[in-house]
């Protein structure tokens, strides 16, 4: 497994600079970060491409309504040429808090307008002049569909420094993740608890790997936790951070008769516990929220405790098809704490 870990969401990008060095030389293979509604993702990647030297670099997630398709694979291109070959396209949806409060544009056809941009990223790749009818999206724009009648297909005019750039998608939905095993190089879900692997996702990846282009390579997975080893206060305090973290998305991530997380939480088998967040988060009761969230779901979705445990929890990661291991490290020292988890999974 590979060693993968976030950095953050729109944090100081001067900052993140030193950050994601110490992470490339404490022997992390991968980093992300997410866009939301702080500083853009992309310039501050672009940054880091020039600032490290065998880090690769996901955008997860550059959400699909927030920039057109071929602006997106344009965005791509030119951070897999300044870092070298070093970019992972990581693309989602978000939801329709972000999508339409801040972005101002309906959150409709997620599947189909996630299929069609990487679908013309590819094209736009090949090097080929662009053509396509989709579900979201046409190209060129024809007058019977609001346009002028006078665009025309174009093709991606600089030289690419790859025309296989992967692309990861961020999906926890029963569609979305078939349509991740059907047609992304990686997945990427959230709040992952791999004892529950099977149950919740194993039905829509089959049914997406049943249609995947044999041109594709095996779908690789990104996903872990937090990482706490040993024991002490930075353990229980590690816990209760991760308990708040879902309290928030289970409970506050959305409206009452829409979370993702909320739905993902159920279908996981905490379907009391689910509803119970939720109505004490949404009645301000935050405190009481975060209490509700069971002691199961902590240990089912981190790393903590002693050198064999976590080795053993380690390995049902491995034994569900964890490619790149995404650690959260807790502690007064994170860097030695992903130096002893690289030597583990090594």
């Amino acid at each position: 497994m590979k060693l993968s870990t976030t950095i953050g969401f729109g944090g100081d990008p001067l900052r993140l600079a030193k950050e994601a060095q110490d992470l490339e030389a404490a022997g992390i293979d991968l980093v992300w970060g997410g866009e939301i509604y702080g500083f853009d993702l992309v310039s501050t990647l672009a940054y880091l491409a020039g600032k490290t030297e065998r880090l690769e670099l996901m955008t997860g997630i550059l959400p699909v309504y927030s920039r057109s398709p071929a602006l997106i694979a344009q965005t791509a291109a030119t951070i897999d040429a300044l870092s070298e070959g070093r970019f992972v396209l990581g693309l989602g949806t978000s939801g329709p808090q972000v999508i339409e409060g801040w972005h101002g544009v309906p959150f409709s056809k997620p599947v189909g307008r996630t299929r069609d941009t990487i679908e013309i990223c590819r094209k736009v790749w090949s090097g080929d002049k662009v053509t396509h009818e989709g579900k979201a999206f046409s190209l060129p724009l024809s007058e019977e569909q609001g346009g002028s009648g006078l665009g025309k297909p174009l093709k991606f005019m600089n030289r690419l420094h790859r025309s296989d750039i992967p692309i990861a998608i961020a999906s926890i939905g029963p569609k979305n993740v078939e349509l991740t095993a059907e047609i992304a190089n990686m997945w990427q879900p959230i709040h992952f608890v791999p004892d529950r692997f099977e149950q919740v996702w194993g039905e829509s990846l089959e049914a997406g790997k049943a249609k995947r282009s044999a041109d594709l390579p095996p779908l690789d997975i990104i996903a872990g936790g937090v990482v706490a080893l040993g024991e002490g206060p930075h353990v229980d305090e590690a816990r209760e951070a991760a308990r708040a973290h879902i309290a928030f998305y289970v409970g506050g991530m959305g409206a009452k008769s829409k979370n993702f997380y909320n739905d993902l939480f159920k279908r996981y088998g905490w379907e009391e516990e689910a509803e119970k967040i939720q109505d004490l988060f949404l009645s301000g009761k935050r405190a009481e929220a975060t209490a509700a969230v069971p002691d199961e779901y902590l240990d089912l979705s981190m790393l903590t405790g002693d050198e064999a445990t976590v080795r053993e929890r380690l390995g049902v990661y491995k034994d569900v098809g964890i490619t790149h291991l995404n650690i959260n490290p807790a502690g007064e020292n994170p860097l030695d704490t992903i130096e002893m988890i690289k030597a583990w999974v090594e």
